[in-house]
């Protein structure tokens, strides 16, 4: 979903590292704020759980048009972690209701041939909205290469747009590694009709980080841009808007993403 990046610096590669972990469900967020869903008080068929890690799944597409790209997809929530658990047990999820993502953003990008040239661009414009439904759906790619879900009868949790952030970098799949990797600080709008969602805090966190670190497996690339099928990412909160370190965010991934997941890091 939101941009990607490839292994061209040192600075990049200490990034992976711990890309790596946050992918691996260690303490890689432990800093991050918890936060309460309560999906019985708008009609999910769910129970309130207590998280403070989103996991998704990003099944987008990427095109290129001369030095612009856009950025469309779903990201389908398919868990939670708290501290370091990295598989916190959410009765309900993705059985009797599910949450997913949808997004759509544009950008700059290098001119190049993804199958050929590592890309990189950064994002101009990044929109999404968070739904729920009941029951379960599917997400995937269809066969003339476009992002799907079959989820009905959503409801608008929140919506969001970018803050900062947002770039993404492939490396060359002639090196057998094209990845497809991409992050962005997003604000957060609670839907006020279905605030009782989002249980505590009161009132929720107003920034949404998210980051995404896509492997090889998860990337298709055409000439012209690529698809992240079944790709791994981040969503995690805050109250204001961290302050980037002087390094660079190091973006691996996908709403664009293949599966993987990208550590954000603000300064103390």
């Amino acid at each position: 979903m939101f941009l990607h990046s490839p292994f061209l610096t040192a600075a990049l590669r200490r990034n992976a590292v711990v890309i790596a972990l946050a992918v691996s469900g260690t303490a890689a967020y432990a800093d991050t704020p918890p936060f309460t869903f309560d999906p019985s008080a708008v009609s999910l068929a769910g129970t309130s759980f207590t998280a403070d890690n989103i996991s998704i799944s990003d099944f987008s597409v990427v095109k290129f048009t001369g030095s612009t790209f856009s950025d469309t997809g779903y990201l389908a929530v398919t868990g939670f972690q708290l501290g370091n658990n990295a598989s916190l047990a959410v009765p309900g999820l993705n059985t009797g209701y599910g949450l997913y993502v949808k997004f759509d953003g544009t950008g700059t990008t290098t001119i190049g041939n993804p199958l050929t040239t590592p890309t990189s661009g950064n994002f101009s414009t990044l929109n999404y909205t968070l739904y729920g439904y009941n029951g379960a759906a599917t997400f995937g790619i269809d066969g003339s290469g476009n992002p799907f879900k079959t989820a009905s009868n959503e409801i608008v949790l929140a919506t969001g747009s970018l803050q900062k952030g947002g770039n993404f970098v492939s490396t060359n799949p002639a090196e057998s590694s094209f990845f497809a990797n991409a992050g962005a600080t997003l604000s957060f709008d609670v839907n006020p009709a279905q605030s009782g969602f989002f249980a505590s805090p009161k009132p929720f966190y107003g920034v949404a980080f998210t980051s995404f670190t896509n492997t090889p497996t998860n990337v298709v690339a055409f000439d012209g841009g690529f698809r992240i099928v079944k790709g791994g990412g981040t969503i995690n909160f805050a109250a204001v808007p961290a302050v980037p370190e002087p390094e660079t965010y190091a973006l691996l991934i996908a709403g664009l993403g293949a599966i993987g997941f990208v550590a954000r890091r603000r300064r103390a």
